[in-house]
């Protein structure tokens, strides 16, 4: 019973039962018209910068492995971007506690940029990389800090997309409003109250702090997209195509 995550799965179950992660919530529930867009770039860019490849592979293979390739090419830049966000993360939680670490040459921009934001602005960690929950709403989520920045409790997420979303402020509040974070032994707490809620954007070229301006409005319509997200599932099945 409880919270747990099942890093095989990679999800969340609670009290024995599935239970949906916030930013699965946000992903079926917020539109995102820019992702064509995004795809068809990426694409062409890779098409651009390897044209003799691409060339070269679209003589020895078949029509439709070269079309599956460039086809996956969007996904590969997503997923390679995630493992780099990933391991900025947890060189991000133990430098937020003071540790020293060994950081590979390639993240040494990010990683030492966060600690200098950190020093900067007299950061103290109250919680990092913390797993949480609602039951009335019934989501679940791992937030990344919440601190006093400034003499301020802050819920903040640490991103090292190009740019910060609004969705991003969603998520902030569905993490601020969790009714509990569970501690390593799977004992519940309530959650701090917190004074707003910002992201850290980790660049190589530093980082920085974006506060989200109506706290209040965005746990407002992540309940709503919430709603519509669990209810996808019932408003595809009134289509014809089944």
């Amino acid at each position: 019973m409880g919270l747990e995550f099942r890093e095989k799965s990679h999800r969340y179950r609670l009290d024995g039962r599935p239970v949906p992660g916030v930013t699965t919530l946000i992903g079926k529930g917020l539109p995102k018209p820019g992702l064509p867009y995004w795809a068809a770039r990426v694409v062409a860019e890779y098409v651009e910068a390897n044209f003799d490849q691409v060339r070269a592979d679209y003589s020895r293979m078949g029509r439709g492995e070269f079309i599956g390739g460039l086809k996956g090419r969007p996904w590969a830049e997503r997923d390679a971007a995630a493992v780099r966000g990933t391991r900025v993360h947890a060189f991000g939680e133990r430098v937020a506690h003071g540790e020293a670490v060994d950081v590979p040459e390639a993240l040494v921009p990010m990683v030492s940029g966060y600690a200098d934001w950190l020093d900067e602005h007299s950061v103290e960690p109250i919680l990092t990389e913390t797993m949480l929950a609602n039951r009335a709403q019934w989501y679940a989520g791992t937030t990344d800090l919440v601190a006093r920045v400034d003499g301020r409790v802050m819920l903040l997420d640490l991103k090292t997309s190009r740019s910060i979303h609004g969705s991003y402020a969603l998520q902030c509040a569905a993490y601020a409003h969790a009714e509990f974070w569970r501690d390593d032994r799977g004992v519940e707490h309530p959650m701090p109250e917190v004074d707003g809620l910002a992201c850290v954007h980790v660049t190589d070229d530093g980082s920085r702090m974006v506060e989200f301006p109506d706290p209040a409005k965005a746990w407002r319509l992540f309940k709503h997209v919430a709603y519509v997200a669990k209810n996808v599932k019932e408003i595809d099945s009134w289509g014809e195509d089944k």
